[in-house]
């Protein structure tokens, strides 16, 4: 084979970095039928959890290192990258993908000046997961749309420590889409906020200490042992194990913990709004996994023809197919919430209303300088907030106090801010 031969063989190599959660492992699985379709095309796949693949991939974009031709970025990275040029526009996508079916508050996120630079996979917001009989057991009634004091209430009355039951389970593992995002969004919903509008944080407020406050005495009262050390998949594995009797979490979940094959708590779960204060704020958020293309890949033109597949309504039809409707990648189209079969679902409605609910443009009570729920849309957020997240989670932990956690954030997150010329 010539030099010229090897080359153009090589140039339909794809490789994906992706996180490993079940939507994008089924999709990995399922992508032997796009590479039977397009057998020019070879896929190479790099499935990583979420903080080591938000690591590699913000390092490999800002370098231009080129190691993938896709990427799983999300709702925080893609205006950001967007407006730098680092990211392959999405705008010329045939008329059969249908862009304009995309929700549009997902559609949005994944846009800059009403482009699309990210095709979205699967998008979410969060909401109460529960255990219904559970709630029933301890004659509690789990609202529509709880507040926080009830969460707490009901999280002690499902607490067995000798059957192995936790009342509650949050996410604790440090990382700025892990726990930062949890209490991010919750902290909202207690009348908390980043920074005031002269771009000065304000984790010395009393409204973040009575956000960790109350997260770091609910776990020690109802919550797993070693807490800290746990994200989205431990907490998953958890709850199906029907070790949690509320979850509150990302509305994607909701598949995996109704699924008989892989939830011993199936056919028991219930669902609710993410809980308020009274202060008017819920606190669920907005996310979207979404697959991108690095603007230093040759691939291109390949790589948009995955995307265009793995996003698309056809691929939403074949997981329904090979695994039912409940495996559907939700959130990102208007379509699959006006399916019939899809409506049947016991947390369709909650996860679309919990995904219309957010507003990443009006997140807090009071006025703020920035866009975000769970985050802060400014390209320092990830590296602040990772060191936040390391704070707040040794604070769970006990290894510091919850005032020197907010005295550490207050001060790192000043001293960046500052390098950076914000204030």
């Amino acid at each position: 084979m010539s030099v010229g031969a090897t080359a153009a063989a090589l140039a339909d190599r794809l490789t994906i970095a992706t996180v490993n959660n079940g939507d994008m492992i089924r999709m990995q699985k399922l992508s032997t039928y796009f590479t039977a379709e397009n057998p020019e095309i070879e896929l190479q796949w790099v499935t990583l959890d979420e903080n080591a693949l938000r690591r590699q991939v913000t390092n490999d974009i800002a370098t231009g290192s080129g190691h993938y031709d896709i990427m799983t970025i999300g709702t925080y990275e893609v205006p950001i990258w967007g407006r730098r040029g680092w990211l392959a526009p999405l705008d010329d996508l045939p008329a059969s993908y249908d862009a304009e079916d995309l929700l549009p508050a997902i559609r949005d996120g994944l846009s800059v000046d009403g482009k699309l630079y990210a095709a979205p996979f699967y998008g979410e917001s969060s909401m109460v997961m529960y255990r219904t009989d559970l709630m029933e057991k301890a004659g509690l009634i789990m609202p529509e749309a709880p507040d926080w004091q009830f969460i707490r209430k009901a999280a002690l009355a499902l607490t067995d420590r000798d059957a192995g039951i936790n009342g509650i389970c949050l996410r604790g593992k440090a990382g700025w889409g892990e726990n930062v995002a949890f209490l991010t969004a919750a902290s909202n919903s207690f009348g908390a906020k980043w920074f005031d509008m002269a771009w000065r944080p304000q984790f010395d407020s009393p409204e973040w200490k009575e956000t960790l406050s109350y997260y770091i005495e609910l776990l020690n009262e109802s919550g797993p042992p070693d807490a800290a050390q746990n994200g989205f998949n431990e907490n998953l594995a958890l709850f199906q194990s029907g070790k949690c009797g509320i979850w509150i979490d990302a509305t994607v979940a909701a598949s995996f913990v109704t699924n008989p094959a892989t939830s011993q708590v199936a056919g028991k779960v219930g669902f609710a709004l993410a809980p308020d204060h009274g202060l008017g704020k819920r606190s669920n958020w907005l996310w979207a996994w979404a697959l991108a293309i690095p603007i230093s890949t040759p691939n291109t033109d390949a790589a948009k023809k995955f995307i265009e597949w793995a996003t698309s309504k056809d691929y939403q039809a074949l997981v329904a197919e090979k695994e039912g409707w409940a495996n559907v990648p939700p959130g990102t189209r208007t379509s699959l919430y006006e399916n019939a079969e899809y409506a049947k679902l016991a947390f369709a409605k909650m996860t679309l209303d919990s995904i219309t609910g957010a507003d990443p443009l009006d997140p807090t009570i009071d006025e703020v300088p920035y866009v975000g729920i769970q985050f802060v849309s400014i390209p320092e957020f990830q590296r602040i907030a990772t060191a936040v997240g390391q704070q707040f989670s040794a604070a769970l932990a006990g290894r510091i106090s919850i005032d020197d956690a907010l005295g550490n954030a207050q001060a790192l997150t000043t001293r960046e801010m500052k390098r950076t010329g914000y204030n």
